[in-house]
């Protein structure tokens, strides 16, 4: 077990994520991220130093930290230069390029806050002692030392942080991969025991569908960690799974809102803290699954475990499963993994068909997952019932199902997804005129 100490906090990691912390700070604490649309200009970064001014001036009471991503693109754009450069780039050069998007953001910001009369202190990776694992573009916090961050807090400064990044034992810099900066975020304010995590994004919460499928949706006042964290996984494209899962650990309350009016917002709390609980909070989908398929792979276990141990091995990962009779003494065996492992996949199975006995494999993209998700389900009968139910009565039929307490998920050919998703919301999700959004759909 590794541990990083401060002389305020102590952060022992145990696994990705798994943060065990002694709060000793002597005020209260919020972290509030920046996302890319959010400092994806000067005029941008200046108004995101207005907006931290005014709440140092409402809250002198609290402590700051601000963590920044890379402006809208920029990490895109040094992606591309690196391929420009050369065909394969080396990871660890790739992540010391990479960071610095962040660094210039974070740089600017500091330098905008000094201008609004506060004591700003950019912080990188390395000066925030974020420790990663080895897994340069992917990297896991293993540990946070908020000695440096605290010292700047107790004189009333405001550390701005780099996100997306950290450092490995070794003093290389890593990058934390797809939605990084919100990881960095969450588990700063785990580490500092914050009372609240604010995640400024383009949109004013989170909406009960996705706004450009669904025409009239709903804006969520408050939804549960663990709603969060399967509607995230599932789709949601809002906050990253990884980052809910530091917040749902630890109890950290997460609220997304909007840079440009903040004014609302979208609370992410224990359920505990829920004042209702409706049976589907939210319909969420992904187009970008592929379903592989095995046919004719004989029955029992064995083949079984080789063919998912090595696709483990390889850090595949895996959602649905499902196994249809072949007749006799072999079966054919379905499985959806995100759509860029496909080809992984696929070249992996090349080699195992004869250890697994298979005859071949099938890779199916144009599939959809559209998922229904809300702690009401617990406490509510007859959803998968009435969810078939909507479906067949639009013509739409299922190739896998994937059920957990608190979400249904349900693979189906991609030309149906739209029109499942909106039946699916206007069966289940109740719009209240308060909260209701109304935009024209765009697919």
């Amino acid at each position: 077990m590794t541990s990083a100490v401060s002389h305020t906090a102590t952060t022992h990691r145990r696994d990705d994520g798994d943060f065990a912390h002694h709060d000793a700070t002597r005020q209260p604490i919020v972290v509030k991220k920046f996302g890319g649309t959010s400092v994806g200009g000067l005029d941008r970064i200046r108004n995101v130093a207005r907006l931290v001014r005014a709440f140092k001036d409402e809250h002198p009471e609290k402590g700051v930290v601000v963590v920044v991503s890379a402006m809208a693109g920029e990490t895109n754009r040094l992606v591309s230069l690196a391929k420009e450069c050369v065909r394969n780039p080396n990871p660890r050069e790739l992540d010391v390029l990479l960071a610095t998007g962040e660094l210039v953001s974070s740089a600017l910001t500091a330098m905008a806050l000094q201008e609004e009369g506060i004591n700003a202190r950019s912080f990188d990776g390395y000066l925030a002692r974020i420790s990663t694992d080895e897994q340069h573009t992917n990297a896991k916090i293993q540990s946070i030392d908020g000695a440096l961050l605290r010292d700047l807090l107790d004189k009333g400064g405001v550390p701005v942080v780099a996100g997306f990044q950290g450092v490995t034992p070794s003093g290389d810099f890593t990058t934390l991969g797809r939605g990084g900066s919100d990881i960095t975020a969450v588990a700063i304010a785990s580490a500092l025991s914050a009372e609240a995590c604010y995640i400024y994004t383009d949109v004013e919460g989170i909406y009960s569908a996705d706004p450009r499928v669904c025409p009239r949706v709903r804006r969520l006042e408050r939804v549960s960690h663990e709603e969060m964290f399967e509607l995230a996984s599932l789709g949601a494209k809002v906050l990253h799974p990884r980052s809910v899962y530091f917040a749902m650990r630890y109890g950290v309350p997460l609220a997304v809102l909007s840079t440009f009016n903040p004014a609302r917002k979208t609370w992410i709390v224990k359920e505990s803290e829920l004042m209702e609980k409706p049976v589907v909070t939210g319909v969420t989908y992904r187009l970008d699954d592929a379903k592989i398929t095995v046919i004719g792979i004989p029955k029992g276990g064995h083949p079984l475990s080789v063919l998912f141990s090595k696709l483990a091995a390889a850090d595949v990962f895996i959602d649905v499963i499902t196994q249809s009779e072949l007749g006799g003494d072999h079966m054919n065996v379905s499985f959806t993994v995100p759509g860029e492992t496909a080809e992984q996949v696929a070249q992996m199975l090349d080699l195992l068909l004869p250890e697994l006995g298979a005859r071949e494999f099938v890779i199916d993209r144009d599939i959809a997952k559209v998922s229904i998700v809300g702690v009401g389900m617990r406490y509510h009968a007859g959803v998968a019932s009435t969810a078939f139910e909507v479906l067949a009565s639009h013509g739409i039929s299922t190739m896998m199902i994937s059920t957990s307490e608190i979400k249904l998920s349900v693979v189906i050919p991609r030309k149906f997804s739209d029109i499942a998703i909106r039946a699916l919301h206007d069966a289940f999700v109740t719009i209240d005129p308060e909260n209701a959004i109304e935009m024209a759909a765009e697919r």
